[in-house]
């Protein structure tokens, strides 16, 4: 039968799928549109199955925050053309606002929420049979605060979020506290909160250096003991010095800014090889 114009539009907008492939499912299915969807999700079902063993190293890296809650999410492909592809990204842009929406719980849940008569998962599917490539969600996580704040690096490879016990804390400073972390990859934010089995990791790794480096027995704790001062200064946010100002940590950039400021939590997610 003849498809118009008119009918691929309408289906590309239900489905987002390309224009040609929009004509072929309404020619398959003689203008019926509800077989159309089903055509086209069955492509990018079949896809998504004989692709499933490739790696998704690509992808687009988002976050957002408003009324104390900050979010994030990357939407993950094969190739970076597809990364940058405007579909693609308001794909990621589309399932980041409604999980800000719903806040699911984790991401099988966020997969589960309804989208497009369908679900996340489904629309991430059909995207999949749409590019050709390999798609999967990942590095959902959120925090919430008095006051939060994120950013997105250039690229939209890697992206933060923060959130701080005090409310109306000046914008600036809240995105410096996010851009540091995006930048210096802290793993805490305090010394007392690291986990104890990275901690212990960390004391025998200085202990045996010092041994290998000759250093006498009865020194050993010491000398380790300074190299894990060293190792908080490194990944502990608070320790960290602000790459802004060298001069002070970000634990002292927070108290001048206002005194008993701090971090309650944290996030970072990045699809660059560190």
């Amino acid at each position: 039968m003849a498809v118009t114009m008119a009918e691929i539009t309408k289906l590309r907008k239900m489905t987002g799928a390309g224009m040609m492939d929009c004509k072929n499912a309404l020619t398959e299915s003689d203008g019926d549109f509800d077989k159309a969807v089903e055509i086209i999700r069955k492509k990018g079902q079949a896809v998504a199955a004989k692709r499933s063993d490739r790696e998704a190293s690509e992808g687009c890296v988002l976050a957002k925050h408003e009324n104390g809650l900050a979010i994030m999410l990357a939407l993950k492909c094969e190739t970076d053309f597809v990364a940058k592809n405007a579909d693609f990204v308001a794909l990621t842009q589309d399932i980041l606002n409604l999980a800000a929406a719903k806040k699911p719980a984790d991401l099988e849940a966020l997969k589960a929420l309804p989208y497009a008569n369908a679900t996340v998962a489904d629309a991430i599917v059909d995207r999949s049979g749409i590019t050709g490539e390999k798609m999967e969600l990942d590095g959902y996580a959120f925090v919430e605060g008095a006051t939060v704040a994120s950013y997105i690096h250039p690229g939209n490879k890697l992206a933060t979020i923060v959130a701080f016990n005090q409310p109306d804390i000046d914008a600036q400073v809240a995105r410096d506290v996010a851009m540091q972390i995006a930048a210096m990859s802290p793993i805490s934010i305090d010394a007392a909160r690291l986990p104890a089995e990275v901690l212990e990791k960390e004391k025998a790794i200085a202990a045996d250096k010092a041994r290998q480096e000759g250093k006498p027995e009865n020194m050993i704790e010491r000398i380790a003991e300074g190299r894990i001062n060293k190792f908080y200064k490194e990944v502990c946010l608070l320790e960290q010095e602000f790459v802004k100002d060298a001069k002070m940590s970000i634990g002292e950039y927070l108290t001048k800014t206002s005194a008993g400021l701090t971090v309650v939590d944290f996030k970072r997610f990045t699809l660059n090889v560190e």
